[in-house]
């Protein structure tokens, strides 16, 4: 089953409105969303979280395909295809670092952007 599978499963087994309530409080603190056609996904697809540092990718995006970075002074997002830092704020040491990473990681980070893609996305998934 898949994590939306298993959150609507929950929820139908629910024996109580304290079990429907938390599965509510769940979903509203977790991130999620519905599309049009019904179907629940979650905002943002967090890639790693270490230390503090995550890096994010979200489902609903506008293009260029990209991820975020947040933590250790960093509140930055850059470019999937090519690590073109698109906005926010990173020093230069920690930039050639993001690069560094990206060189060796950027098939990792296409196939879970891919994967991410609702149905009715607006930026659909990277064709390489």
């Amino acid at each position: 089953m898949n994590p939306y599978e298993i959150i609507a499963d929950r929820l139908s087994k629910a024996d109580s409105l304290d079990e429907l309530t938390k599965g509510l409080e769940h979903l509203l603190s977790g991130g999620y969303a519905v599309w049009e056609d019904g179907e629940l996904y979650s905002i943002r697809q967090l890639v790693a979280k270490v230390n503090g540092l995550k890096i994010e990718i979200y489902s609903n995006e506008h293009p260029p395909p990209h991820f975020h970075i947040k933590g250790g002074g960093i509140n930055a997002s850059f470019s999937i295809l090519d690590c073109q830092h698109l906005e926010g704020e990173v020093g230069s040491r920690e930039k050639a670092l993001i690069e560094w990473w990206h060189s060796k990681g950027k098939n990792k980070l296409i196939e879970i952007w891919n994967k991410t893609r609702p149905s009715d996305c607006p930026v659909g998934p990277i064709n390489t």
